[in-house]
């Protein structure tokens, strides 16, 4: 086993370790040693090809596979350079007051937090999209709305130079999106931080991990990782553990110190989501321009969220419920789907919650609350409503009992949704957004961190990454991340004398 030692490590690269890294970087002309672990490869440009499943496999956490503990929903996050934020559409929103309100955690005020997430829209170039880049199933669900009268709403997104490929989630192959990949890795490595690829963290211990060092398999993205392959043990001072809300409780739980922190894993939560597509009789532009544009808040009225996508054959084929003719039928259709994704907003429970196998492997056990299976079905059947005021002739409803609902039975949707069901395991669901698991609060009875991330009773250690949220945010936690992140360097650069 090979020994290495640093002042500080950061475990992860995404939304959490991108912003650590950066915001602790002028530290390196002070002589301190700092740096970023992460499990995933480093991918060149041009390895961006928009090839559905190679990039899946190389970006993506089991392929973007990964099952709760039942097999009944998929959690999408990254696994590379940049963490999700490679992998993301770059929508980039500010914390809701009233969610940060609810939270009520001791020493956190929505006002910080706010002000700090304003500096990195700032920082990464976070905009309304251009019209010329603004597609027509954009256009088409701003229509529905308005002609609805729903309040619709247009996202700022991090990008600069965007050509309108509609990759985002399979990594940008423009380098447009202004992630931790683009933006912050960078200038932490340009200011002396080291970045070790291909690293996985297993456990951690007093002021040391275990770690291992993969080599690239043949034939994969991504290049070699800068260190040798093998098993490592990593000394650090100051440890700041940003793997993700699923990733980050199961390496504390392997470690020694879950024994005394008796809320590790639990208050888990995500945005459960699926897509309802239209289908239209002409040709519509779904797949240039930028995929996600506008959205339609009613998260605080109804529990759910509608926003434009676009996902590519695969995904779409996946994500679509029933077999056989009708989903063909539809399938064929391709280049004249408008779609929307419903995200149902689920709150923190006590069963949802991140543990680990008997080889320490993540475990997310995860039951749908009634609050999200209301969200998703009323979320389905607005956006169906939104699909026929579009123009669109039919519709694909996975929760009804026929899953092809026609513009004549447009009328009819109350009926049709009031004998609809949803059935876990039958009902396609993909999460996102994972949250919680490592959650902010006032002592251990109730959290694992405080307010700066700090892990109760250990000072050396800290979180800063999704999994601090103590209950769900309701929107893309992209910005509140960072916006946590940067109160936790903040901390660290005020106590580096006494902690190192």
């Amino acid at each position: 086993m090979k020994r290495v030692g640093y002042d500080i490590v950061i475990v992860g690269s995404g939304a959490g370790g991108g912003t650590v890294a950066q915001e602790l970087s002028p530290l390196c002309r002070q002589g301190l040693r700092i740096a970023v672990l992460e499990k995933g490869p480093r991918l060149r440009d041009e390895e961006f090809t928009g090839r559905e499943l190679e990039m899946a496999g190389a970006l993506y956490e089991d392929g973007g596979g990964f099952l709760t503990a039942d097999g009944a929903m998929t959690i999408a996050f990254g696994c590379a350079y940049g963490g999700s934020t490679v992998v993301y559409t770059g929508t980039s929103m500010l914390p809701p007051e009233r969610v940060i309100r609810r939270w009520d955690v001791p020493g956190l005020t929505h006002a910080d937090l706010d002000c700090r997430a304003r500096k990195f829209m700032a920082e990464n170039n976070a905009h309304f999209v251009e019209d010329g880049l603004i597609n027509e199933n954009n256009k088409l669900f701003v229509e529905g709305c308005r002609k609805l009268n729903y309040d619709v709403q247009q996202f700022p997104v991090n990008i600069k130079g965007c050509r309108g490929s509609s990759l985002c989630n399979l990594g940008c192959p423009n380098q447009a999106k202004q992630g931790t990949d683009r933006v912050q890795l960078p200038r932490a490595e340009r200011n002396g931080v080291e970045v070790v690829t291909r690293c996985q963290v297993l456990t951690v211990g007093e002021k040391t991990l275990a770690a291992r060092v993969a080599a690239k398999p043949a034939g994969a993205k991504g290049d070699p990782s800068p260190w040798e392959p093998g098993d490592y043990q990593i000394d650090a001072k100051i440890v700041v553990l940003c793997a993700g809300a699923v990733n980050t409780p199961a390496l504390l739980l392997r470690s020694p110190m879950a024994r005394s922190l008796p809320r590790l894993g639990y208050g888990f939560t995500c945005h459960p989501a699926f897509i309802i597509v239209g289908e239209h009789s002409h040709p519509i532009t779904n797949f240039v321009g930028h995929p996600k544009s506008y959205y339609l808040d009613l998260a605080e009225s109804d529990a759910f969220v509608l926003e434009t996508c676009m996902y590519f054959p695969f995904i779409t084929a996946k994500s679509m419920a029933g077999f056989g003719a009708p989903h063909s039928a539809f399938m064929r259709a391709f280049p004249r789907l408008q779609m929307i994704l419903v995200l149902a907003c689920d709150d923190a429970d006590e069963y949802n919650r991140v543990a680990i196998d008997k080889a320490g492997r993540p475990v997310v056990h995860y039951r749908f609350q009634p609050k999200a299976v209301v969200g998703l079905m009323c979320g389905a059947f607005t956006a169906a409503e939104i699909l026929f005021a579009a123009g669109a002739v039919r519709v694909h409803m996975p929760v009804a009992r026929e899953t092809t609902i026609e513009s004549c039975d447009a009328a009819r949707l109350a009926e049709i949704a009031f004998a609809a069901e949803f059935t876990p395991g039958k009902t396609p669901v993909s999460a996102a957004h994972p949250q919680g698991g490592c959650g902010m609060g006032g002592g251990p009875t109730n959290s694992v961190t405080d307010s700066y991330g700090r892990v109760h009773g250990l000072p050396w250690l800290f979180v800063a990454d999704a999994s601090l949220f103590p209950n769900s945010l309701e929107i893309n936690p992209y910005v509140t991340i960072m916006a946590l992140a940067d109160r936790v360097a903040q901390r660290i650069r005020e106590e580096v004398p006494a902690l190192l």
